[in-house]
């Protein structure tokens, strides 16, 4: 349902609202809200509120510090597991200059600036995502561990499933706050879940995963239990992907749908399949973002590690599922979700349509599973692998003209600034494995 200020101011009345979080995300998608009353609410509306933009990671600089923040009046929700009375509700906001012009390092600016370029060629982007998360105990003092909460399996139940009444719990509030649950269920690992919710505009599913992501942490919490979605937690363990199900409609016509094709794919489904494994490579820094992130993506797991396509198998990174006519579309399988998906969405859309631009066509499809071909093999395909680390991610997004366009120069330059510094960081530690490796050898 589209709500306009007054549809919020009214329903703010009916629902006994005292205050509003009005939220935002930092460059690498961290939910941040100010609080305000509910009596500031129609100025907040109107005219937006100030807030220092210089303590936030991405953010301006000191000298820019004075931003405001802009509710966006149809992303209005009442938190259920709040009172009713003086109850708390939520508006997601996009970050302004004090100028009234839109700042360039706000995420959820740059999404709506690609799908604005995806508008005047004529397309709108639907997406679906599927995010994998952990359930771990805490400790006597409430600080997560990584000791799961059960000894569960894909698609077990009670008894083995003992997260059945967390996930319940999530799944209804989330549905309170307007989302439609397709289904929820156990993963492959001890104590890993998944829950998926219908596919809807990209803009508002960006907005749908910084909330689930929220609602996931708060309902584990109020269970006693802390909700994770580290990509690879447990390293015996699969680690916790964000699989990616997209798709272009010009009206209500699916564009990636081709009935008298080759597995009924259009040409503009291949060109933009083509887009995206062109510059796989490049965003992988945005859709894999941490130095955690390559853990996952390693030969042997569920999760892929090279660039191709297929209509059958799992093990690269486009997968083109079953369903075709107005479900026709192409998922992507290597993303995380310790992602932005302002900015994932963003250079993903962007790489599709450079696709369709350029008439760029993909490479054959994958016709048995990449982990059973050799090097050989794969080279004679063209079929290259996705980067082994965030260094070796950063050299190509940083090579990539497109990812600068997509992103804007400031997010481009601040992302590659804080994940440089996360990298040497990393680079400087000394860990365990190597004390057990080296200490008593050398």
């Amino acid at each position: 349902m589209v709500m306009d200020k007054l549809e919020v101011l009214q329903r703010s009345r009916e629902l006994n609202v005292k205050f509003v979080r009005l939220q935002f995300t930092d460059i690498f998608g961290m939910l941040k809200n100010i609080a305000i009353t509910v009596e500031q609410l129609e100025c907040a509306l109107e005219k937006g509120v100030t807030f220092d933009g210089s303590v936030i990671d991405g953010q301006a600089r000191l000298k820019e510090s004075d931003m405001l923040l802009k509710p966006d009046p149809d992303t209005f929700v009442v938190f259920p597991w709040r009172p009713r009375t003086g109850a708390v509700a939520r508006l997601i906001c996009d970050v302004y200059n004090h100028d009234g012009t839109p700042f360039a390092g706000c995420p959820r600016n740059n999404l709506k600036r690609v799908l604005t370029e995806a508008s005047a060629m004529g397309y709108t982007m639907n997406v679906g995502p599927e995010a994998e998360f952990y359930l771990f105990q805490t400790d006597e003092k409430g600080n997560p561990t990584t000791l799961t909460h059960d000894k569960g399996g894909y698609f077990d139940l009670t008894p083995l499933d003992l997260g059945e009444n967390a996930r319940r719990e999530m799944v209804l509030a989330l549905e309170d706050m307007g989302f439609e649950i397709e289904s929820s269920h156990h993963e492959v690992s001890p104590g890993q879940h998944e829950i998926d919710f219908k596919y809807d505009n990209a803009l508002a599913i960006a907005d749908k995963i910084v909330t689930f992501k929220f609602v996931v942490r708060t309902i584990a919490q109020r269970h006693g239990l802390h909700a994770s979605f580290m990509p690879k937690p447990i390293a015996r363990y699969n680690g916790s992907g964000m699989h990616i199900h997209q798709s272009l409609f010009k009206e209500d016509n699916n564009v990636f749908y081709a009935e008298d094709k080759p597995s009924q794919l259009s040409n503009i489904a291949l060109w933009y399949m083509g887009g995206l494994l062109m510059h796989a490579r490049a965003f992988c820094i945005i859709t894999n973002p941490t130095v955690n992130s390559y853990k996952r993506l390693i030969p042997g797991e569920s999760a892929p590690i090279f660039v191709g396509w297929s209509d059958q198998h799992r093990s690269s990174i486009l997968r083109i599922p079953a369903r075709r006519e107005t479900a026709t579309r192409v998922e992507i399988r290597n993303p995380d979700p310790s992602s932005n998906p302002y900015l994932a969405l963003n250079v993903i859309l962007a790489a599709g349509l450079d696709g369709i631009k350029n008439k760029l066509d993909p490479v054959k499809s994958l016709e048995k599973d990449v982990y059973d071909m050799s090097g050989a093999e794969l080279a004679a395909i063209n079929v290259r692998r996705l980067p082994k680390n965030i260094y070796e991610a950063l050299e190509e997004f940083k090579a990539s003209p497109l990812m600068k366009q997509a992103l804007g120069e400031h997010i481009f330059n601040r992302f590659i600034q804080l994940k440089t510094e996360e990298w040497e960081d990393y680079h400087q530690q000394i860990s365990q494995w190597e004390i057990e490796k080296y200490l008593n050898r050398f």
